[in-house]
């Protein structure tokens, strides 16, 4: 059966059998079939969806594209965490310490800015000489010395991910459920973990803007990964707005370094320390939620968590000094505030469009390859629910491109929309499925 057979039967709204999901994931993997013709069937799973049975087909021809990893050698429970992408989202750099340092092995494998959303990898790089293409031995030696270690997507790990991870960035097809489940599990399972806890984002700033999506896309991970005989929790979290004070690679990984230095408040460390608990409960580390949580804490306050990251900046090439002294990393050369120009309360933010700014000042990507300026970023003044005067800044921006202010000004005040009367929040957590 050609490519072409199959783009015009998921076009019209098939099924398609497993071995013809094989048949377009393999020949796609091995360069046999062209990106043009894998853009048009992933068009035509964005607007017709998939099955369950189809996406179950999808992880596993994609996860067993490449190497499955296994750490029998290490005997302690091995849980990671996957985020679905956010704005100002710098979990991972706090809650894999968190975790490692209270005895969860956390192999865990991350992605670069996708779309408007920032990546790990990419903050991860924001410190001087850390490198995230490791060879697997040496993911495997830091996982057994320091019980965890941050890599991206390697030749042997999912190849097929590692193409269509691109491609659908490129081609708008990035929001798909389907998509988005079979990226995910496919990475995450061939880890080699028992478990896995999931940050599913939803509000202007997620790929699933609606509850209901968003809860889909949550059922659909929780399933096939019980499928697959793993343990997982979904969390629903909200991202109506950038997540924490901090948006853009080196001022959020500063922003995580702070909150494993103690700085626990505000709505980024109640939503880490939450997900951290989480894996301690999936990993069997403690026995209930409040008990997990303390112990996450505790592993902050002790100093535990900043000495595991530290040791793993260092065993992976990077600066550890900048566990201790975050102004290590590159700094933007410009700061300059974005004033309001009216008074009230903030009601919403375009936070999306935060994200889109960040990338288009050099902090992202627009094609795979580019190259990406780590120091620009956006300290945010004003969140939801908080009350502005005329003048007083939005947001501090941190550029090296002086040219763009104008625009760049004129969009951030669009981006924030003010009202008479505060607005009602919601929690950082809107659901726990498992």
């Amino acid at each position: 059966m050609r490519p072409q057979d199959l783009i015009e039967k998921k076009r019209d709204g098939h099924e398609l059998s497993r071995q013809e999901i094989a048949l377009l994931i393999r020949g796609y993997t091995r360069d046999e079939i062209p990106d043009y013709q894998m853009s048009a069937w992933l068009m035509a799973v964005f607007l017709n969806g998939m099955t369950e049975a189809e996406t179950q087909a999808l992880v596993e021809e994609m996860l067993y594209s490449g190497e499955v990893l296994t750490h029998s050698d290490i005997p302690k429970p091995k849980v990671d965490k996957h985020s679905t992408g956010g704005v100002g989202d710098k979990t991972s750099l706090v809650v894999g310490p968190v975790a490692a340092a209270c005895g969860v092995v956390v192999p865990m494998i991350s992605g670069r800015a996708l779309a408007h959303t920032g990546g790990t990898l990419d903050k991860l790089e924001s410190i001087p000489g850390f490198r995230t293409d490791l060879h697997l031995t040496d993911f495997r030696s830091i996982l057994k010395s320091h019980g965890l270690s941050f890599i991206g997507q390697t030749r042997e790990i999912a190849p097929a991910d590692r193409k269509l991870y691109s491609l659908r960035d490129l081609t708008g097809t990035v929001q798909s459920r389907p998509l988005i489940c079979a990226s995910i599990m496919s990475k995450k399972l061939a880890e080699g973990i028992d478990g896995l806890v999931l940050d599913v984002k939803v509000g202007r700033g997620a790929f699933m803007r609606e509850s209901a999506d968003a809860r889909k896309l949550a059922e659909t991970l929780v399933s096939v990964g019980k499928r697959m005989g793993k343990k997982i929790v979904a969390l629903i979290t909200d991202m109506d707005q950038p997540l924490g004070r901090w948006v853009g690679n080196a001022v959020e990984t500063r922003e995580a370094i702070e909150m494993l230095q103690g700085n626990m408040s505000g709505d980024f460390a109640e939503l880490s320390l939450d997900l951290a608990a989480h894996m301690l409960l999936v990993g069997g580390i403690a026995s209930d939620l409040e008990s997990a949580r303390s112990l996450a804490r505790d592993a902050i306050t002790s100093g535990r968590a900043l000495d595991t990251f530290r040791a793993v900046i260092g065993a992976q090439g990077g600066d550890s000094g900048v566990a201790d002294d975050p102004g290590r990393m590159k700094k933007a050369k410009r700061v300059k505030d974005v004033v309001s120009e009216s008074s009230g309360f903030v009601t919403a933010v375009a936070t999306d469009e935060i994200g889109r700014m960040i990338m288009d000042w050099g902090g992202g990507r627009r094609r795979l390859g580019d190259p990406i300026d780590h120091s620009v970023g956006f300290e945010l003044h004003a969140k939801l629910g908080e009350h502005i005067e005329t003048g007083e800044p939005l947001i501090t921006a941190y550029y090296n491109d002086e040219h763009r202010f104008d625009e760049m000004q004129a969009r951030i005040r669009k981006a924030f929309h003010l009202g008479e009367s505060p607005v009602s929040l919601q929690p950082p957590i809107r659901e726990v499925l498992q």
